[in-house]
């Protein structure tokens, strides 16, 4: 094993205890192939599934595979009026499951993330029965104050290309600290602990995915 992996996996084990003491259930994969099972392993037959907005499921090929799956899949991008998402968000929130990345993890096991609609860190927080969060090994930050950093100065700025936001991070490659209608910066959310046992989920890769 190459040094740098062998690093990755030390400290992955580390952070696993640290999740042990927040109740949330902690893996480690060398590769995204082998994250991708895993996530897949969880589900059950005719459960229903569904994600936020987040380019580490895309890298590692999970979403396609959802949405082309036999389970009962809620994907919010199918929506086409304002009445139609309210209505599939409220079947969201009530998901078997639910996909997402971390904007940043820290050292203690705590989760950091910026939102902008929000939808992804509200089913986060309260809805889905599980929770399963995949992140790249370069997610990982010493503390809070720096997961915030990084979601606003990293995260968002590369979200706001691909999304096509009108907002300052989008065009000078870091936060603007602005309050643009189409803010990527709306709510900031540390998850400290999973009140319900192991439902939060969270697979840590030996690669770098995601921003």
């Amino acid at each position: 094993m190459l040094p740098k992996q062998q690093a990755y996996e030390n400290l992955a084990d580390t952070l696993i205890e640290k999740f042990n003491l927040r109740g949330i259930e902690g893996y480690y994969c060398n590769t995204k192939e082998e994250a991708k099972e895993m996530a897949k392993r969880f589900l059950t037959p005719g459960c229903s599934v569904t994600w936020g907005g987040s380019a580490t499921l895309s890298e590692i090929g999970l979403l396609d595979e959802l949405k082309s799956s036999d389970y009962v899949v809620y994907d919010r991008a199918s929506a086409k009026t304002p009445e139609e998402k309210r209505q599939l968000y409220g079947k969201i929130v009530t998901a078997d499951y639910f996909f997402m990345s971390s904007n940043a993890i820290t050292l203690e096991g705590e989760l950091v993330n910026v939102d902008g609609a929000s939808n992804r860190v509200s089913c986060l927080c309260h809805g889905p029965e599980n929770v399963i969060i995949v992140a790249g090994m370069n997610k990982i930050v010493p503390d809070v104050e720096s997961g915030v950093k990084r979601a606003r100065n990293v995260a968002a700025p590369a979200n706001a290309v691909r999304l096509e936001t009108n907002t300052p991070c989008g065009k000078i490659g870091r936060c603007g600290n602005c309050l643009a209608e189409d803010c990527m910066c709306c709510q900031i959310v540390v998850t400290r602990r999973s009140r319900i046992p192991n439902r939060i989920k969270v697979i840590l890769v030996g690669e770098e995915l995601g921003f």
